[in-house]
């Protein structure tokens, strides 16, 4: 029996090692999908395979590793956003540098600290100052559909727990309405007037849950949902973060027992200011190894801010942070994003655009200076981050040969890397597929793939042998 796995397993390869045309796998997509794709030898940088390699697209979380590549290059190796309590005159002033990674924990032992240093009872204010941010806090080109789950919770210089908060909704066959449930900890109110349906019901009425919000944190679920024999997990994006604190902070100030006589105010206080307590975050690369792996927008963004801020001198924003990203890649790394549209540190601007020409330049400076880092923190096939479960790749033959960062918008599927191939050679690969839509009519059979998940089956088996081929 082995020797007969074994025979299959040579005539299996020796079948797959046949040129395969480009022209062939691309049909795998849906009418009217754009494919731009560079493939490129990784220690040459030959030209493997090129189509569309010009043409500006949607990045989508790829640009990730421009912003990550820009902050290994910029900022230093023990950069840490920092949150800091000090005291100005009658007034304690809590200070935010855009720490997403700031817990409610966190915010318990510095209010510890501070009463540790004697501060039973604050005669004047409260300030929360987020001032080392300006401007909007979600990008231009954000959708306003999708700024009420976490993937797009706002990117704010007061944050904390990545500005999301957790809760459940039910939906129970013996009840007409739906129910939530939102741990009472977390200060925010959510309502629900969503019908619990059935599968026919929904579809006889169209309709599906809507989630609507207000700038107070208060959340409203409608429409309707099917019945589900478990609650549906949800995710908030706080709408209002800097409300969230404040009323985080009141809390917590009441549970320590510190008297408060003026109030939790937004800004920044005018006295000098001494130093009470201080929590700092991860280091950068461990920062970045999370924002590349788990594709954390929020992490991205407020990185790009915090760029803009340091190089510029004066508050970060997104358009002074894109705006230093590129002018940093030019200094450091001497790579031209001229006529690339940045608009944001995570890609989750449907305005952003780049070029695989561009993504794959970007690429090959990452791959020849593997001391910066950035290589090795990108997601690795059937492994770990967002690759980890990615069909396409995860198993064998592919499982651990691909590490690339992916891309995902509605109509979008991406990923820009490098795969190990057979011959023990490393192949740089951007690729960018927009415009992808399954007609509404697919019949496909539920054990079929996807489309994307056949294509980039085909391609990166057919590039992990070499036999892919133009034509």
């Amino acid at each position: 029996m082995v020797r007969l796995l074994t025979l299959l397993f040579f005539i299996s390869l020796s079948f797959s090692t046949h040129a395969v045309p480009l022209n062939k796998i691309q049909a795998m997509l849906p009418a009217g999908s754009q494919l731009a794709l560079s493939v490129h030898d990784a220690n040459s940088g030959s030209e493997i395979v090129s189509v569309g390699d010009d043409i500006l697209l949607p990045p989508a979380s790829t640009q990730k590793v421009v912003t990550a590549l820009a902050a290994s290059l910029y900022l230093p190796k023990d950069f840490a956003f920092e949150t800091k309590v000090e005291q100005a005159g009658n007034d304690i002033v809590f200070t935010f540098s855009g720490d997403p990674t700031l817990t409610r924990k966190d915010l318990q032992l510095m209010v510890s600290a501070l009463k540790a240093k004697g501060v039973k009872r604050i005669r004047g204010d409260v300030w929360l100052d987020g001032t080392v941010f300006a401007g909007y806090e979600r990008a231009v080109g954000w959708p306003w559909d999708i700024l009420g789950v976490c993937y797009s919770a706002p990117s704010s210089a007061v944050a904390l727990e990545r500005n999301c908060v957790q809760g459940s909704i039910y939906s129970e066959k013996n009840q007409k309405l739906t129910r939530v449930f939102v741990p009472e900890h977390q200060p925010v109110q959510v309502n629900t007037d969503a019908l619990a349906v059935t599968k026919s019901e929904q579809e006889a009425n169209l309709c599906d849950l809507e989630l609507h919000y207000d700038n107070n944190n208060q959340y409203l679920l409608s429409g309707c949902l099917q019945h589900r024999a478990n609650p549906l997990p949800l995710k908030f994006a706080i709408q209002n973060p800097q409300k969230y604190v404040e009323d985080v902070l009141a809390s917590e100030l009441k549970s320590a027992a510190i008297k408060l006589d003026g109030k939790i105010r937004q800004g920044a206080a005018k006295d000098d200011r001494t130093l009470l307590a201080r929590h700092t975050s991860d280091p950068r690369d461990a920062l970045l190894k999370v924002m590349l792996k788990r594709s954390d927008n929020l992490l991205a963004d407020n990185l790009l801010k915090t760029m803009g801020h340091r190089y510029y001198g004066q508050p970060g924003t997104f358009a002074n942070g894109a705006a230093a990203v590129k002018a940093i890649l030019q200094e450091k790394a001497g790579l031209d994003l001229t006529h690339a549209v940045i608009v944001d540190g995570s890609g989750l601007s449907r305005n952003n655009r780049m070029t695989a020409s561009q993504l794959m330049n970007v690429m090959h400076y990452v791959y020849e200076n593997p001391s910066l880092g950035v290589l090795s923190m990108l997601p690795v096939s059937g492994v770990d981050g967002t690759l980890k479960y990615r069909s396409s790749v995860r198993h064998a033959p592919l499982k651990q040969r691909l590490a690339a960062k992916t891309g995902s918008l509605y109509g979008s599927h991406n990923l820009a890397g490098v795969l190990k191939n057979q011959q023990g050679k490393d192949i740089l690969v951007v690729q960018l597929v927009t415009n992808y839509h399954i007609p509404k009519s697919d019949d496909r059979p539920a054990n079929v793939a996807s489309p994307i998940t056949q294509f980039e089956r085909e391609l990166y088996q057919a590039l992990l042998t070499s036999s892919l081929t133009m034509r």
